[in-house]
């Protein structure tokens, strides 16, 4: 019998692009068996960018199932009945309009869980407006610096958005599957991207809704990103610490500077930002390093996405496997960066071929 942590729960997956599959493959990782539900002929749209969907859907099998048939949405509830969880990612009432929505099957499956992922929600006044992840950030407040400057600003390269909802959809899997084993009774799960967003930015928005703003959190001289001598770029981060920034001084040599508090440091911080920036870049980026380590002052190295990979600590990590393909042929892929003790995730089989376990699973049943 395995040890995974999720071994024996079964998800169905009608969620497509990025937020559904990303929270599935969480949940494939630590054992569960998902079964995307993919429209015969297309898929999900992701396919058309191949590398994005072997990244987020390795480890899971595909049905290619027309709900729009009879006698495939038939199949798909007899596949309802055997599962623990459907993550769906339509637009609000677009699976109850063919029949599978929640309150349908659950006629078929008192005990199923069901998550909805959407932009906005099933309810208010954007439940039915389009979208993607930068609309979402916009609205949650995440581009609110350039809402105050009146002026766009670089396009976020990170749909954090999309990740949000991702993980708060993992919560959600979670969490309502314990209620109904405990009760007996299915749960339904709300997922809006955008108020996943609202929700991030808790720190900030509450202070703002009580009338004492935080502002500029981090208004520090040495929290950011400076140029070494080598060219590389580096990361400090001293956000308040007096302990730091005493330290700190010393190595860069303005000792003059280390009994500075925060609110002093916070009104110096240009004059400042700009002498430690020409300290910094008098050395190249490892001899920093040493230095700061020694020291205790916390800093980092800005790496490329390739860098990343090869970052010792992202190696030591375990972070990255090697999944061995069917044509003799492997790929890449990363785990999930929890730790589990008597268990290791690792992806089990690459991205399936829409459709590739229609028959396998339909005529098995649960198994």
């Amino acid at each position: 019998m395995s040890n995974a942590p999720l071994e024996g729960l079964r998800i169905l997956s009608l969620a497509e692009q990025f937020p559904g599959p990303y929270a599935t493959m969480l949940l494939s990782d630590m054992g569960a068996e998902v079964i995307m539900v993919e429209r015969p002929g297309m898929g999900d749209p992701a396919r058309q960018f191949a590398p994005l969907f072997k990244a987020l859907n390795r480890g899971k099998k595909s049905v290619a199932l027309d709900l729009k048939v009879p006698q495939e949405l038939a199949r798909f509830r007899e596949l309802a009945a055997e599962t623990d969880v459907i993550v769906e990612g339509f637009r609000p009432g677009k699976l109850a309009a063919l029949g599978a929505g929640f309150e349908e099957m659950r006629k078929v499956n008192p005990r199923l869980v069901y998550v909805s992922i959407s932009g906005y929600g099933q309810d208010g006044p954007y439940r039915d407006r389009a979208g993607h992840d930068l609309s979402y950030e916009g609205v949650g407040g995440l581009l609110a610096g350039q809402a105050n400057a009146g002026l766009p600003g670089e396009v976020p390269r990170v749909p954090l958005a999309d990740i949000g909802a991702a993980l708060f959809a993992a919560i959600a899997v979670l969490s309502a599957t314990i209620s109904a084993r405990r009760t007996g009774r299915g749960r339904y799960v709300d997922v809006s991207m955008s108020d996943a967003v609202v929700s991030m930015l808790t720190a900030f928005l509450v202070p703002e809704a009580n009338g004492t703003p935080l502002g500029n959190f981090i208004a520090e001289p040495a929290y950011g990103v400076f140029t070494c001598g080598d060219g590389k770029l580096i990361t400090l981060s001293i956000a308040h610490e007096d302990w730091f920034w005493r330290p700190f001084c010393e190595v860069i040599g303005r000792p003059k500077l280390a009994g500075l508090k925060g609110r002093d440091r916070a009104a110096r911080k240009d004059a400042l930002r700009e002498d430690i920036a020409a300290v910094i870049v008098t050395r190249a980026r490892d001899a920093w390093g040493l230095l700061f380590d020694k020291a205790g002052v916390p800093w980092g190295p800005v790496n490329s996405l390739t860098e990343t990979l090869a970052d010792p600590h992202v190696r030591a990590r375990g972070l990255l496997r090697t999944l061995a393909l069917p044509d003799g042929g492997s790929e890449t892929h990363l785990v999930q960066p929890l730790k589990f003790d008597g268990f290791e995730s690792s992806p089990s089989s690459p991205a399936p071929e829409l459709g590739a376990d229609t028959d396998g699973v339909l005529g098995r049943g649960r198994g």
